[in-house]
């Protein structure tokens, strides 16, 4: 029985992907934290999108993958938050406009001239296969960064994702804040395209720290449970697929979506006030945090 668990860990790409998914589950339960607060669940979703619009033009006019995708999230990124900050139209409307024109001129653009290089399928819905020593660093140096990122200006984020007017009358400057976190998504959603896919990245951002969030009113422990709780998702996620003999991505999310449904039924009304009034309760948390 255990020589039968252990065996995949003989192979070489198992490996790797087995790293990226725990390195890429912990990646995107920290940083959606700051999603799930902010109330913009939904842009893990358009971002990927965006992200796979860059995949495809990438890939046709043979221009690096992290250099052409990963231009082309940070431009939408970047838009999107540039658009939100003007308070014209609602978040959820500048993310829907941008990030599906760019997705849907990424299925145009496959359409019409088709891909080369990486597979279509495996950026749609994730695949270990071509994980690569190289995939492992690249997400390792993403996670890293936004770690540090996140330790370096803590308390101004902190502030900014409860209070944004008040902390941009206080002298933060909370555009160049939401800039920065905004590229931080952006590379790490382009970094776990891999052995996520773009359907299912969204999911990754959110549960973690909506589990998280039904278990505490700490800011500081949400961060680590979340983070926590993301990495074991993509460890036990990544050997399931593996037994199972199902795709990375979705096993990773059913994981996660099984982790919800128990502690959703065992922290009771009160997990689930919590996880429910992640916007309407900022002041008990804030107070902890």
């Amino acid at each position: 029985m255990i020589d039968e668990l252990l065996r995949p860990f003989d192979y070489e790409f198992f490996r790797n992907g087995l790293a990226v998914a725990t390195l890429a589950g912990a990646l995107c339960g920290l940083i959606g934290v700051y999603v799930v607060l902010k109330g913009m669940s939904y842009i893990g979703h358009g971002l990927s999108h965006a992200i796979f619009g860059g995949f495809a033009a990438s890939a046709l006019l043979g221009v690096n993958f992290i250099l052409g995708a990963g231009a082309w999230g940070i431009a939408s990124a970047l838009m999107i938050n540039g658009v939100t900050r003007r308070r014209l139209i609602g978040s959820d409307a500048a993310i829907g406009v941008i990030t599906t024109a760019s997705f849907a001129l990424g299925l145009a653009l496959v359409a019409l001239f088709g891909t080369t290089g990486r597979s279509f399928d495996a950026a749609l819905f994730g695949s270990i296969l071509g994980v690569s020593a190289g995939d492992v660093a690249l997400v390792a140096a993403v996670a890293a960064a936004t770690s540090g990122l996140i330790f370096l200006r803590y308390r101004s984020l902190m502030f900014t994702t409860f209070d944004p007017d008040v902390a941009d009358a206080s002298g933060v400057s909370t555009a160049r804040l939401d800039a920065l976190l905004m590229v931080a998504l952006a590379a790490s959603i382009l970094a776990t395209m891999q052995v996520l896919g773009v359907t299912l990245i969204a999911a990754t951002l959110v549960i973690p720290p909506t589990v998280a969030r039904m278990v505490t009113n700490s800011f500081s422990r949400m961060l680590a449970y979340s983070t926590a709780i993301g990495a074991t998702c993509g460890f036990v996620g990544m050997n399931l697929s593996y037994h199972l003999d199902v795709q990375s991505g979705p096993t990773i999310v059913l994981v996660g979506a099984t982790l919800f449904a128990l502690v959703f039924a065992v922290t009771g009304a009160r997990g689930r006030q919590r996880a429910g009034g992640v916007t309407a309760r900022l002041g008990p948390m804030r107070a902890n945090g």
